[in-house]
């Protein structure tokens, strides 16, 4: 390890902690692996050229030693990531302790902000009753690293702060000793699954991270806003503005896996989790509140509780505070029992609450009481907390949107169509869709009938739908609130979904009039879709019948916009361009109507399915495009990194927050020239589309990228295609993306950019410098091109050539590669020229750091990949290589931080 490159001195502490976990893991080395492959690893952290050295060794290995060559690769990936997380942690707090203002991104600046902007009060606090913020979790199969992998890492970061602290050798002995004990337990686990993940997996993964994190994090955070608004807001109420949402157990797009039995299960592991947490924070309570009414006053509602509980020991008789809580928890965990979970209570089980607001009711009764009485302090304290997680949580934790693709509802509807002697659906034209939904959904008179054997796909359709309106009697109205349509181009795929809706009883007619139970919410997905977005919307607003549902909904319409699929479909310029034009569309779209408008931006983990740093992201959109309402997909490895620890957890919601404030309050930014970004779009897609329409491309990709490895390396439920790896428009996106950043072209990324500029500057040379100027001035410009930096600086070309020679057709995958290498110099060379730098991140010096540290690993893995795959490709059948395969693509994700 170069730990040269950790000259600044604010980083002694980053190079001190690096060389303790790389000392240990030579410690480690040295017993268990031969000495070749040590001295290997050594010899790789002064390697100028890892690939040369890995293809010199690799033939003296036998495959032990190559299977030790590569976990120890990726082993030093994870130690270094380890070691940079508690660095950003101690950075943050020494920037702290020193006073310093708040950091971009937090709250405490954005108040700041809010206050220069001559924010009143009153208007915040509109702003604040009117903002709904999501984070909203999926299962979208990008994390590599088992849960048991992951635990190991957590525990090796809660114990390396402790270094600094140590101040005699036995202490740092022995912390030497519990990180060298995880380490070979790291060593002796296996890093990829023998399994297949079912939705089931999935769903436990999921929930897991609220005990592990958001049950502490969110309620801090809370509390953290109301000190940040009431400093410089003392009237300010915080309402409840965040929450977190999922997926997993309710999307089904592409997954035949999730049923109304994983939706069932998705829950009941939710309010397991919920109500556990419920029962020991009101233990602790019970404990905390032994005030006697020989010293204190309680309100006449507490003592009706008190009255009430199931605690008669003697001992209570003057403490009605905890009579009252054994009440409380009594019936908490009886609504527990009522829902099916095998939960026990000291007090026994009273009457269920109807729901959480009643359960609420109860707690705010013991807050009142303390604060009219001289306890303040304990009204604010883990009562406090225990409020607003239950009023962020509910009885479901947290709500679970439903997902489904637009040809499934329209199969479903065909058939409700066909059995009850109507039209052939599927043989009408739009006009004539629109109309006979619309005749169907004004009334009340259903198509369904117990007595039609249906197929199996309507049946499984219809079923999760009738299980989710079960799921809000029982759980609560907020468990199930979304049904998203993916691959949404029309307006009868809205009113198809509206129709299976009121086959399952959540939406009802009354004299023509609907009432819906839950959102309906497009998702437009491709470059056209994207374009047809408004057109459709104005369709659906323009119906009497439809803008009647918004009604029974807030007059609220979400759009989901889907960055992967349009990334895929045209590349990461036109995409970004065709998202942001789309939302300036429907943002006067909407006001014309008006109708409040939430976005749902479907990001992924990597720049090339629309991630990269949310606060830049938000306040990037176009003006009014947020409002107050946003929700964002988060998923696999972007869970674990931003969200499994509860400080990270913390700030990370905290900025989508203030991204969210200070994009609704703050004064409009300027869009770009609309001209100038059509133009860089058109062009940019134009040699996009000839690269991935050109007829020896699709085997170059195959061949030349571990996508069939991907495939079967167990990462999620779902397949890695809708129907082929042999056609680009069926491949999934994260495959796709995932794919790309193992041969480290990321290509989806950049491709296109350069000799679009090229083209557009030869035309008129004074574009260059509009670029630049928008390159200094313009958010959306901005956070385009420094997600592309990013990514640019993790591509390397070199390594790129070596996956080309995996071809079978040399000569066509080298003319592919020369198309893809030359647009690459440009692209860079653009990129450079328009940032007015030299150096790729040049002004980010922690992401530049990072990857000079991990260069000597990742390369090395990448060399190893190579190999690998050669000789699976004439060995189909070799478990061996297989596993390594398997192995670098988990190295040289940790490696790159992302996968897809």
């Amino acid at each position: 390890m170069d730990l040269h490159i950790l000259n600044n001195p604010k980083d002694a502490a980053l190079a001190a902690d690096a060389e303790f976990l790389k000392q240990s893991l030579f410690n480690l080395l040295h017993e268990e692996a031969s000495p070749l492959v040590v001295e290997t690893v050594k010899q790789l952290s002064l390697a100028e050229d890892s690939g040369a050295l890995i293809e010199k060794v690799l033939p003296q290995l036998d495959e032990q030693q190559t299977h030790d060559l590569t976990l120890a690769c990726g082993l030093f990936a994870q130690i270094l990531n380890i070691a940079e997380d508690v660095h950003h942690e101690r950075r943050r707090l020494v920037h702290e302790d020193a006073g310093h203002s708040g950091a971009e991104g937090s709250l405490e600046e954005t108040v700041r902000k809010l206050r220069a902007g001559k924010v009143d009060g009153k208007t915040l606090q509109k702003q604040l009753n009117e903002t709904g913020v999501t984070a909203v979790l999926t299962a979208h199969p990008t994390e590599v690293q088992r849960q048991s992998v992951l635990g190991f890492n957590r525990r090796i970061r809660a114990l390396l702060p402790q270094r600094e602290r140590c101040t005699n050798a036995d202490a740092l002995a022995d912390l030497r000793r519990e990180i060298d004990t995880i380490l070979l337990a790291l060593w002796q686990t296996s890093e990829t699954r023998h399994y297949k993940l079912s939705v089931n997996d999935e769903i436990n993964n999921g929930v897991s991270i609220f005990p592990m994190s958001f049950f502490e994090a969110l309620p801090k955070l809370y509390r953290g806003m109301e000190r940040d608004f009431q400093t410089a807001y003392p009237d300010v109420e915080v309402p409840n503005i965040l929450k977190i949402g999922g997926w997993i157990g309710g999307d089904r797009d592409g997954n035949p896996f999730v049923t109304a039995e994983t939706l069932r299960h998705a829950f009941t592991r939710h309010a397991d989790a919920v109500f556990r947490l419920y029962r020991g924070e009101l233990d602790k309570l019970y404990r905390e509140l032994p005030l006697s009414t020989r010293r204190v006053k309680v309100n006449d509602d507490v003592m009706a509780l008190s009255d009430e509980s199931p605690d008669d020991e003697i001992a209570r008789l003057e403490e009605p505070y905890r009579r009252a809580i054994a009440y409380i928890m009594a019936r908490v965990m009886g609504k527990a029992r009522s829902i099916g979970l095998g939960l026990g209570c000291k007090f026994g089980f009273s009457m269920p609450y109807e729901n959480a607001q009643e359960f609420i009711g109860d707690l705010k009764k013991l807050q009142r009481s303390l604060r009219d009485n001289g306890s303040v302090l304990m009204a604010e304290g883990r009562l406090a907390d225990i409020i607003r997680t239950a009023s962020v949580c509910g009885f479901h934790m947290m709500p679970l949107d439903l997902r489904q693709h637009a040809e499934k509802h329209a199969d479903v509807v065909a058939e409700l169509f066909a059995s009850a002697g109507l039209e052939d659906y599927a043989k009408l034209n739009e006009k004539e869709k629109q109309a006979v939904l619309l005749r169907e959904l004004q009334h009340s008179r259903p198509l369904y009938s117990p007595f039609v054997k249906y197929s199996e796909h309507a049946c499984r359709e219809l079923d999760i739908f009738a299980e989710a309106r079960k799921i809000k009697d029982e759980f609560g109205e907020d468990a199930v609130t979304q049904s998203i349509i993916s691959n949404c181009e029309q307006p009868s795929d809205l009113l198809a979904l509206a129709l299976l809706l009121k086959e399952c009883g959540l939406l009802t007619v009354e004299n023509g009039k609907p009432q819906s139970r839950i959102n309906i919410v497009p998702l437009f997905e491709t470059i056209e879709a994207l374009d047809n977005a408004a057109p459709v919307m104005e369709t659906m607003f323009s119906m009497e019948w439809y803008r009647a549902l918004l009604a029974s909904r807030g007059n609220i319409q979400e759009i989901m916009l889907g960055y992967s699929d349009s990334n895929k479909d045209g590349g990461y310029v036109a995409s970004s361009w065709c998202l942001y034009r789309a939302e300036l569309g429907l943002v006067a779209l909407f006001e014309k109507f008006g109708v409040k408008m939430r976005l749902f931006h479907g990001r992924g983990g990597s720049v090339g399915r629309g991630g990269g740093p949310s606060y830049q992201a938000i306040l990037a959109q176009p003006a009014g495009s947020v409002a107050g309402q946003i929700r964002i997909t988060e998923q696999g490895e972007v869970i674990t990194a931003k969200y499994a620890d509860p400080s990270n957890a913390r700030r990370n919601l905290e900025t989508l927050v203030a991204a969210t404030l200070e994009a609704s309050l703050l004064p409009e930014r300027k869009d770009p020239d609309e001209k100038l970004m059509q133009a860089l779009s058109d062009v940019s897609f134009k040699y996009y589309r000839a690269l991935i329409t050109h007829e020896d491309f699709i085997d170059y990709f195959l061949q030349t990228s571990p996508i069939q490895e991907i495939a079967t390396l167990n990462l999620g439920s779902r397949p890695a295609s809708r129907k082929t790896l042999a056609r680009i428009q069926d491949l999934r996106a994260i495959p796709w993306v995932f794919s790309w950043m193992q041969n480290r072209l990321m290509l989806p990324a950049w491709y296109g950019f350069g000799s679009a500029v090229v083209e557009l500057c030869a035309k008129k040379p004074a574009t260059m410098q509009a670029f630049q100027q928008h390159a200094k001035e313009n958010p959306f410009f901005q956070t385009m091109l420094s997600n592309m930096e990013q990514v640019m600086a993790k591509t390397d070309i070199i390594l790129a050539e070596d996956y080309a020679g995996l071809s079978e057709s040399p000569e066509k995958a080298a003319a592919i590669f020369a198309m893809i290498k030359e647009e690459y110099l440009k692209s860079r060379k653009a990129l450079l020229e328009i940032l007015q730098t030299t150096e790729l991140l040049s002004d980010n010096r922690s992401l530049a750091r990072s990857l000079a540290l991990r260069i000597p690993y990742l390369n090395a893995l990448n060399g190893l990949q190579v190999a690998m795959l050669k000789r699976l490709r004439k060995e189909p059948h070799n478990p061996h290589a297989l596993l390594m395969v398997h192995l670098t693509i988990n190295g040289v994700a940790q490696g790159l931080r992302n996968t897809g």
